[in-house]
């Protein structure tokens, strides 16, 4: 009876094993590693770095060319009843940046200034610490319910002003939430803040992303014991808060 001939399988060396075994644990631990160590969502990075001013909260890096801003073709000036009178003559004119796709209400006698990192800052003449700015970041979230609630925004904006070391004291007035144009949600905080550069101050932020982008609005106004803000001026910065949109 002739004997069958059977092929060996063939086994491939153990050095051979041993380094596709020792590859896919580098493989897995990379994998593993990567996903461990992935950045956290950039709104959380600017966050932490939250100050007085909006454009310290979320601070353009070096190396991003200067953001372009709005003509003077597309500032027009607002007609809404009761804002010709405002107090201590903040008569609001509409700001419009078309490039950036923000808009705003701004008092006409607060020139536009530059600063690094601010895509709009406008400061009241001969006193700068009153002013109004405005950044603008890519992101990636959606909107800012992927990042966290009003609450939490606000908490983690206080806990930021509270670690700088010229912040004596930081209290939360008021948090909240509007739709904006085209529904999008646009955040709202009122805090007070009292700190050695500047003193007592109110603060007014407003927060929204579209389009992939984090707009940020920082309204600062003097606030102390021998002269408070009035109910006048602070219906006015209201009135500014309330008309940071989309466009």
């Amino acid at each position: 009876m002739p004997l069958l001939a059977v092929c060996p399988r063939r086994v491939p060396p153990l050095s051979l094993a041993r380094r596709h075994r020792r590859s896919l644990y580098r493989a897995r631990s990379l994998a593993l590693k990567c996903e461990v160590s992935s950045p956290p969502l950039l709104l959380t990075r600017r966050m932490s770095a939250a100050g007085s001013l909006l454009v310290a909260v979320v601070p353009v890096p070096a190396p991003s060319p200067q953001l372009p801003v709005a003509s003077a073709s597309e500032l027009e000036t607002e007609t809404a009843e009761g804002e010709s009178g405002a107090s201590e003559g903040l008569a609001l004119e509409r700001y419009t940046d078309q490039e950036q796709g923000f808009t705003l209400l701004k008092p006409a006698s607060w020139p536009k200034v530059e600063k690094a990192g601010a895509t709009a800052l406008f400061q009241q003449e001969g006193k700068g610490s009153n002013n109004i700015g405005v950044v603008v970041n890519p992101v990636r979230l959606n909107s800012l319910a992927e990042f966290g609630t009003p609450q939490f925004v606000a908490d983690r904006l206080l806990q930021a002003e509270k670690k700088k070391e010229s912040t004596k004291s930081a209290e939360v007035i008021s948090v909240g939430e509007r739709s904006g144009h085209g529904g999008l949600t646009v955040y709202e905080i009122e805090y007070t803040l009292d700190s050695t550069r500047g003193g007592m101050k109110r603060i007014f932020s407003g927060a929204f992303v579209a389009s992939r982008k984090l707009y940020l609005l920082n309204i600062a106004y003097s606030d102390t014991q021998e002269k408070p803000l009035d109910r006048e001026t602070r219906t006015v910065l209201e009135k500014v808060l309330h008309s940071f949109d989309s466009v």
